[in-house]
């Protein structure tokens, strides 16, 4: 019997769930391109879209509006698969909130629109997750379609009047409200600066309270709104202390944080006690920050409000104390989970921080952040796309662009790999009619080198490179009979277009994809696969693919 001497094995084959169809078409950059059926379209997009911002290729108005219609599309045509794409995009892995937010109320429009009444309650309520987001979906739904005639009382001229709001939203708003509305959460967003205030909620949607304390709560909601007194019942606690809090001096204030005996309650208490937040803080003192104040908040700060702030700790000159405690805070993989903050948050902290003491907590949670990248066996080609249209913002507040997103994934699978070649790319085609070749540059990365400090490098030694896209010569020019290949992009290859005719056909090629349009650079199916999003969570279907598992939709376990 032969032992050596037999066929090769086949690599097993497993499909991805992004699919693209037969019918062909043009990237943004000309090279040939492929269309993909409209649940991939709509994934790719919902989960790269920041409402409302504009991209390389797409005004905000083009994007969003192709959003609006493909969810307003499937919600019609396949609405349960809908359904759990909305849920999961706002849930923790996800974590987008404007996203989220419309595509439901696109969804339920539609709905109505076609006379489907199921499940579009459950949809408007799953999407709303933080407290002020009832008053967010209000003022959206108002805005689009709740004004007769579709003019809003300041356009037409008239005295405001109710929005419409079909039976669905109204219960889905107020399932929210019942379990969101908090003396917490009233503290913190019932504000002057929203159009649609807690009392508005409540008025509009009827919410049934869940215990007596709520009822209280919803009572002194509508009387602020209507300013009817600030009378606060007793059951309030919070809201009491808070009130007690804004009637002390700025002396009083100050003369707490710099207390360290015992008969007064620490300021960190009361604050914490009193749901007051780090932004009231200077309202209440009517002066700048010290560095008193900042030890006495710091206690009570969310993490979220703790990343943002690292810069103001150092220039506060918080002592190592009190640092201490924010160090264990920022690198606990628990709190990581919790904060549903995205990767790319660590390194906006990271190069917003002055002070070398907040390096190792961020290299930490950022880590946690990327537990979902799995170990992968063999030889592994990562290509990041550095060309001039990845030099478009990835956040909102414009402090990332996509390539930086691009490098950030690129170098942290490389760091889980056996063996990885990692290697910026774009074209030399600067100028229209130049020949088009890959500009490309490889990226050595020491052993035991920290996630972050290999960015820094990144970016400070000239790997972002600009100029056009040439992915398939990229591939051509590094690939050496790798295991696998994973190019991170917006997938608007120039130059000879498909990249996945570059490697043999049961080599498998994954796209992560960074921008969501419309057109993609190599056709999906089997040894083909693309992903997206903002966090590490496709990464985790690459060994099940190999083991010939199919992948599937990422709500999906």
């Amino acid at each position: 019997m032969a032992r050596f001497n037999t066929p090769a094995k086949a690599r097993p084959v497993a499909v991805g769930p992004i699919r693209t169809k037969s019918k062909k078409t043009t990237t943004h950059e000309g090279a040939d391109g492929f269309l993909r059926d409209a649940r991939s379209e709509l994934l790719l997009l919902a989960v790269s879209n920041f409402v409302g911002t504009d991209s390389f290729y797409e005004s905000a108005a083009v994007r969003d509006g192709r959003y609006q219609k493909l969810v307003r599309k499937m919600a019609v045509k396949d609405g349960d698969w809908t359904a759990q794409l909305l849920a999961w995009l706002r849930g923790p892995e996800a974590n987008m909130r404007t996203a989220s937010l419309v595509g439901a109320a696109e969804y339920v429009k539609a709905r109505l629109d076609a006379g489907i009444t199921g499940n579009n309650r459950h949809v408007i309520s799953s999407v709303l997750q933080r407290a002020d987001e009832p008053g967010e979906m209000l003022a959206y739904w108002a805005s689009k379609y709740g004004w007769p005639g579709g003019r809003t009382p300041h356009e037409s001229g008239k005295m405001p009047t109710a929005p419409v709001l079909p039976q669905p939203v109204k219960r889905g708003v107020a399932d929210a409200a019942v379990r969101l509305f908090s003396e917490r959460s009233l503290l913190k967003y019932d504000t002057a600066s929203h159009g649609f205030r807690f009392g508005d909620v409540i008025d509009l949607t009827h919410p049934e309270p869940k215990a007596d304390w709520q009822s209280d709560l919803f009572r002194h909601a509508l009387d602020r709104r209507h300013n009817r007194g600030e009378n606060i019942p007793d059951a309030l606690n919070m809201l009491v202390k808070n009130r007690n809090v804004r009637n002390w001096t700025p002396e009083e204030i100050v003369k707490r944080a710099n207390y360290t005996g015992d008969e007064l309650t620490p300021l960190s208490e009361v604050l914490a006690q009193s749901g007051m937040t780090w932004e009231d803080v200077p309202s209440l003192v009517n002066g700048p920050w010290t560095k008193e104040l900042w030890e006495a908040i710091i206690p009570s700060m969310g993490y979220m409000a703790l990343l943002r702030n690292l810069r103001n700790f150092d220039q506060a000159g918080v002592s190592d104390k009190v640092a201490a405690q924010v160090i264990a805070k920022l690198a606990d993989p628990e709190q990581v989970a919790r904060s549903r903050q995205l990767p790319m948050r660590f390194l906006s902290a990271y190069k917003a921080a002055p002070s070398l003491r907040w390096a190792y907590p961020l290299e930490q949670a950022l880590d946690h952040s990327l537990s979902n990248i799995p170990k992968l066996a063999g030889r592994t080609l990562i290509l990041v796309d550095t060309s001039s249209s990845m030099d478009a913002g990835f956040s909102k507040d414009g402090t990332l662009m996509r390539w930086d997103a691009a490098a950030l994934f690129g170098i942290a699978l490389a760091s889980r790999c056996a063996d990885a070649d990692v290697v910026s790319f774009s074209s030399t085609a600067i100028y229209w009619g130049d020949p088009v070749g890959a500009r490309t540059k490889v990226f050595d990365r020491p052993r035991g080198e920290s996630l972050l400090k290999s960015l820094d490098r990144w970016k400070s030694g000239g790997w972002f490179l600009g100029g056009g896209t040439a992915t398939r010569e990229a591939v051509q020019k590094h690939f050496a009979n790798h295991d696998r290949v994973v190019i991170l992009t917006d997938e608007q290859a120039g130059g000879t277009g498909n990249p996945g005719a570059a490697i043999p056909k049961q080599t498998p090629l994954y796209t992560w994809n960074l921008a969501g349009y419309r057109a993609s650079h190599a056709e999906s199916g089997p040894f083909r696969h693309t992903f997206g999003g903002l966090n590490d969570s496709g990464f985790r279907l690459i060994p099940l693919l190999e083991s010939g598992r199919n992948g599937t939709w990422p709500w999906i376990s």
